[in-house]
């Protein structure tokens, strides 16, 4: 079977781009010819997987979006594919993959006027009608369940078209024997002593995933626990503007801010905490990597996944609407609460007893079925 897996752009350590190499490989290990098509492409090819390169120039995005899905469709067509599976909204998918929550949805609750009427949000609407859609073909592989309600109060969505993956989360995330080396390697490559506090945020598009308020939360520490605690940002993202941000705030010489890296499962145990206050994430697979490798968690009730955190009793959870003033009370009280090793225990007994771990295997027989 000639298939074929669609995303606007390819960049390593992104979780939508992480699940659709995985997917692709999966495929091509079974014996089906796999192509991959983009705008762009970073990090290196994968064997066993033919990449399209379609870049499109434009003044604007969502035109560039457009063109970009007018090559795709002549590229289809060519090719003879039997299949499509878009990680962004597309006219024309056989399944797409859910990793954004449902665009409709947030433009009501976030704006008061009608920005749906700007030429970018008419398309990406139309886009997202086109998938969603009552009366539309294609097939949905859900990973955050609480999104199904929103689509089908938006669209109509059916029940039948949407099939619900269990999160994937990479089992090398575990703690292992090996943890206190990691954990001493780690912090000896960034120069963190073992007084010291390291909070960490993980995960590409820092705007979205509260990189602002983490540094607001480091800068509001009481002074002398400040002086004792360091924030890595670890992600695919402009740096500058945090970079400004932690300098009127005052908490430079505290923060460092780094693109994705390979060697997760070292850096987790190096942690002290995860800090994830996203203003919106639809699963937050971090998370789940952070919980069951024994790093406490720190993140709000937007993420899809923070009832993970709650069920599992390994980090705290912070209602909406989101608060400025708790987050920083509840960083402050976490770094030095006694509850930490019960956190640590809990997460990673967590880890060996939750069903986590399925998801691509799960993606692909639904594909291929």
């Amino acid at each position: 079977m000639k298939l074929a897996f669609v995303a606007f752009k390819y960049f390593p350590h992104g979780g939508m781009q992480n699940n659709l190499l995985r997917m692709a490989r999966e495929c091509a290990a079974r014996g089906h010819q796999v192509h991959v098509y983009t705008m762009s492409w970073r990090g290196e090819r994968p064997e066993g997987v033919e990449v399209h390169l379609l870049p499109q120039e434009a003044t604007t995005n969502h035109a560039r979006y457009r063109a970009f899905h007018r090559a795709l469709q002549r590229e289809l067509e060519a090719e003879g594919i039997d299949r499509v599976v878009g990680f962004n909204r597309l006219p024309g998918l056989d399944f797409y993959y859910a990793a954004d929550p449902c665009l409709r949805e947030r433009l009501s609750r976030q704006y008061r006027f009608p920005v749906a009427w700007l030429p970018r949000y008419r398309q990406f609407l139309a886009w997202e009608a086109a998938v969603f859609g009552r009366e539309r073909r294609t097939r949905i592989l859900l990973v955050s369940a609480r999104q199904k309600a929103a689509f089908q109060r938006h669209y109509g969505t059916p029940d039948e078209r949407f099939f619900e993956l269990p999160p994937g989360i990479q089992p090398d995330r575990k703690a292992g024997p090996d943890a206190d080396r990691l954990r001493s390697e780690a912090r000896r490559e960034f120069g963190i002593g073992e007084e010291e506090h390291w909070i960490l945020c993980i995960g590409s598009g820092f705007r979205t995933k509260g990189l602002d308020r983490s540094l607001k939360a480091l800068a509001a520490l009481p002074e002398p626990l400040r002086r004792r605690t360091r924030l890595l940002a670890l992600g695919t993202d402009k740096a500058a503007p945090f970079e400004r941000l932690a300098r009127r705030l005052g908490v430079a010489d505290r923060f460092r801010i780094l693109p994705g890296r390979d060697d997760i499962p070292r850096i987790l145990q190096g942690g002290d905490l995860l800090l994830h206050p996203a203003y919106h994430e639809n699963t937050g697979n971090i998370l789940l990597e952070a919980a069951i490798a024994g790093l406490p968690v720190l993140t709000t009730s937007v993420c899809g996944y923070a009832h993970y955190i709650e069920e599992a009793q390994c980090g705290r959870v912070l209602p909406e609407p989101f608060s400025q003033a708790a987050l920083d009370a509840a960083l402050a009280e976490m770094l030095v609460s006694p509850e930490r090793a019960r956190w640590r225990t809990n997460g990673i007994r967590f880890g060996e007893e939750a069903d986590i771990y399925g998801r691509i295997p799960h993606a692909v027989e639904f594909i291929l079925s």
